[in-house]
């Protein structure tokens, strides 16, 4: 395998910037190998794409170049036109590496590219040890499983964008821009990605931050029994400037939108806070916010499981604890 090492990137973008997943997912194959010329591929179409090629090339400095595919199919992230185009880029470039992040996108395009490409992806990836040696949580997170690939070029991987943060650089670090190049899109045959088509988006419109990245994150369990006491959540949360979320028992018994679901089935959340109020700590939810940094549990059961995982635990009555709390934080 002493091939040179080359990476390509699949990025997501929006509002005219790269999105801090992808950059995640950048940062990761720093650590495939030295010498690693990472490439970033973009698609989409008009301005706010030609915008993010830009933010690309002079946003961190492992990119070495920037790819773009502008056209109608790639402007919803479909798998089938993704994946073939993955599949194009590839035939063209021949990279050792093809990286993208274990979120609902990547999920999504990545193994219809593996499939394409007739590779076995690894998903999930939280620690990488040269170009073909990897850690991957297994049993909803409670072992890890290093895995050494050793399957025909490129190796499709997906990794877990908490597991390799952003560093923080200075505003004006990078002397010269990454070259943006263009897709040449002649040989996509549309007759291939057919098979699916773009309905609708539905999102919740909200000022609170996103999930994925936010600092703090205050969730609720099934113990709050109604949607209308979630709004006790939200409103903590807006106090603290912090996300929401909840367990699978309050989504499935419809308190809030699946969106806001963490889990092993759900969003994995790696926040400086983690508040869990009747919150049980069933292994499936402990998988998708364990390394948060600092978490604090309330429950009326003394013997719920999350008080293993907790930093601090109060054995309370949420209807009792989330009102005083609600009082004595001060305004923002």
């Amino acid at each position: 395998l002493n091939q040179q090492i080359s990476t390509l990137v699949i990025g997501e973008h929006e509002g005219g910037a790269v999105k801090a997943p992808t950059l995640s997912a950048v940062e990761a194959a720093k650590y495939l190998g030295e010498g690693n010329s990472v490439s970033v591929l973009l698609a989409g179409t008009g301005s706010s794409l030609q915008d993010a090629a830009e933010h690309a090339a002079s946003c961190h400095p492992s990119i070495s170049q920037v790819i773009v595919a502008d056209s109608d199919h790639f402007v919803h992230h479909l798998a089938e036109p993704w994946a073939r185009l993955v599949q194009l880029v590839q035939q063209r470039e021949g990279y050792s590496h093809i990286v993208t992040v274990s979120n609902s996108f990547g999920k999504n395009v990545l193994p219809r590219a593996a499939a394409l490409l007739d590779v076995s992806p690894i998903t999930d990836v939280v620690s990488i040890s040269g170009p073909n040696q990897f850690v991957r949580p297994i049993y909803a997170g409670n072992a890890l499983s290093t895995v050494r690939y050793t399957g025909n070029s490129p190796c499709l991987l997906s990794v877990r964008s908490t597991s390799f943060p952003e560093p923080t650089v200075a505003a004006d670090f990078r002397a010269e821009k990454a070259p943006i190049s263009q897709v040449d899109l002649s040989a996509f045959d549309e007759d291939s990605i057919r098979k699916s088509r773009y309905v609708k988006l539905t999102s919740q419109e909200t000022e609170r931050p996103d999930l994925g990245n936010a600092k703090v994150v205050v969730t609720g369990g099934r113990a709050l029994k109604s949607a209308e006491n979630f709004k006790m959540i939200e409103k903590l949360a807006e106090k603290l400037g912090a996300a929401v979320g909840a367990t699978r028992a309050a989504v499935d018994a419809g308190f809030v939108p699946n969106d806001l679901q963490v889990g092993q089935t759900g969003k994995i959340v790696a926040p400086e806070l983690y508040l869990a109020f009747g919150v049980s700590g069933a292994i499936q939810h402990v998988a998708g916010m364990r390394d948060s940094k600092v978490i604090v549990a309330v429950n009326k059961d003394s013997d719920a499981p999350i008080f293993k995982v907790a930093d601090y635990g109060l054995v309370g009555d949420l209807f009792e604890v989330i009102p005083e709390l609600l009082e004595k934080l001060p305004e923002k």
